[in-house]
Parts: structure tokens; sequence; C-alpha cells
């Protein structure tokens, strides 16, 4: 009775003494049967495994981790061949659902959590058709060269410089908008980290008090001093 008494109680301190995720992913992958799911995020600029599960039949599953504010995770499927797919997600503390298909994982993917997410989806929509017009610049930019058409060239040319114009705007006006988001420093470092630093440096003092305490937040400002310093 002791010793029962006595592993209960040990039982009890160890699970106390575990502290709980911070933020808990659960997954749905349609037609998914095996493979193996793993939680990753960048770390000091390393793309570090934080969690991991490897499939045998489940369709629903849970992925953890600590986290101490808003930031960018990656949800990658490794489904035994070289092929790999990856999700890119916004999370916060509490929960994150995310719906796909193991056909199309990382297209079908619906995402369900924080609000950073939401708005990094926002910005997405827009930024997601400049780039697919980008795209078809590059094929028809290959195309004219090819051809020898010259006038063609120079045409495909300024649109290019237009629309790198369009974007790097539109982003630092989306991150104006959206100063009390960690997504605005977020897409300064991603999308227009080569863009002019007085640009960076508008959004930089335009953030709120919590977003420039928040990862992306300090981040950007060390980048801004970094570039400030070798430009003096």
């Amino acid at each position: 009775m002791k010793k029962t008494l006595l592993l209960v109680i040990v039982l009890f301190i160890i699970a106390c003494g575990k502290k709980e995720a911070d933020l808990t992913v659960k997954v749905n992958v349609e037609g998914l049967k095996k493979g193996t799911l793993y939680l990753k995020k960048i770390e000091d600029t390393t793309l570090i495994s934080v969690d991991s599960i490897t499939i045998n039949g489940e369709s629903f599953i849970e992925l953890h981790s600590n986290i101490d504010s808003p930031e960018v995770f990656y949800l990658y499927l490794d489904k035994n061949s070289a092929e790999k797919d990856r999700i890119t997600f916004f999370a916060d503390k509490g929960i994150t659902e995310i719906n796909t298909t193991l056909k199309n994982f990382a297209f079908d993917a619906k995402i369900k959590g924080s609000e950073q997410q939401k708005v990094l989806e926002e910005y997405k929509k827009v930024i997601s058709n400049l780039n697919n017009r980008n795209l078809d610049l590059i094929k028809e930019h290959f195309e004219a060269q090819k051809s020898g058409d010259t006038l063609k060239l120079d045409s495909i040319v300024k649109e290019s410089e237009n629309s790198l114009k369009r974007k790097y705007l539109y982003t630092v006006n989306f991150a104006l908008n959206n100063k009390d988001s960690e997504v605005a420093p977020y897409i300064a470092l991603s999308e227009i980290y080569d863009a002019r630093i007085d640009l960076l440096d508008t959004i930089n003092k335009s953030l709120t008090t919590e977003v420039k305490n928040s990862k992306y937040g300090k981040e950007l400002d060390r980048f801004i001093q970094v570039v400030k310093q070798k430009e003096n």
C-alpha cells in the first residue's frame, strides 16, 4: 500500500513538473497512410525540427512546440521518397488546425489558428498574383531572346521593373497598415529585405510596442542597424 502511494506521489510530481507545450498543431492529411510529419522552424538562421511523428494509418495527428511570440512554422511531409512537401503557417500560442490532402499537400492546405495567419493569407492573395505574373515574364523573356525580338524584350524588362516596384510598394503599405501584427516585420524581412533602408526603417518605427518586442520585430531592428553600420 505504501509503495503504491509512493508511486502515485512520484508520478504526480513528474506530471506537475512537465510544462505543457505552448503550441499544438492538429493535422489531418486526407489519404495519408504512411510517412513522417515534421514541425520545423528557423532558429538562428538554421531550420530545425521541433517535433515529428511517423504515420502508420493514422489520419489525425498532433505536433507540439514551445513558442515565445508569434512566428512562422513549417509542416514538412516526408512520404518515404525523394519528394518532400511543405506548408508554411504563422502560429501563436494555442491550437492551429491544418487540413489538407496527400495529393496536393501544400496547395490544398486549409489553416485555422492565429490572427497572424489570417493577415499573412490576406497579404499572399495579392503577392501570389504578382509572383505568378513574374514567372510568366521570365518565360516570355526567354522566348523573346530566342526569337531575337528586341522590342518585346524592352517591353518585358519595363513590365518586370514596374512589377517589382508594385510588389515593394504594396508590401510597405501592407506592413504600415498592419503595424500591430507580427506579420509586418516578417514580410519586411522575408519579402523586401533588399529595399531602401529608409523604407524598412519607416516600417520599423511604425510598429506597436508589442510587435517591436516580438521575434521578428527584434530581428528587423537588428537588421536595419547592421545595414546602417555598413553604409556609414
